[in-house]
């Protein structure tokens, strides 16, 4: 067994049990965002989260995610080595007025929470039909 020398390890075991809470670093929410056709798509890094405490909430168009990651251990478990955050995890989304905010559709697989944010019928590509003048009737692209 590999064992790494570290003379301040007793110290963080000690505060992580009198404070309860986990020295390892802030609780985050890595995120890839890239538009795919006619939508954009949302992949969260959760790994290790009970899908039931994901919660997803759209308000006007602010988009927020909280998740909880609990520990796997026995609250009367001595804990040894701490490295993985637990705790909420949220990240807020601030979504353009050309998504369809009513229309998201969210999974969850392998760890990676994806949104789908379908883009807004108002905000896609059309033509417009101009008529009149001599040669009649064209299209021209809007």
């Amino acid at each position: 067994m590999l064992m790494r020398t570290d003379p301040f390890r007793e110290f963080d075991r000690l505060a992580q049990q009198v404070l309860g809470a986990n020295t390892a670093g802030p609780a985050v929410m890595p995120m890839d965002a890239y538009r795919s056709g006619d939508e954009f798509l949302v992949h969260f890094d959760l790994p290790g989260i009970d899908p039931e405490t994901i919660e997803l909430d759209v308000e006007r168009n602010v988009l927020n995610v909280r998740a909880e990651r609990r520990s796997p251990a026995p609250e009367d478990a001595e804990m040894l080595v701490v490295e993985r955050p637990t705790g909420t995890f949220t990240r807020q989304l601030f979504l353009g007025d050309t998504l369809d905010t009513d229309r998201i559709d969210a999974s969850y697989d392998a760890g990676v929470l994806t949104l789908r944010i379908p883009v807004a019928e108002q905000a896609k590509p059309r033509r417009i039909q101009i008529t009149g003048g001599g040669s009649g009737r064209r299209q021209i692209s809007g």
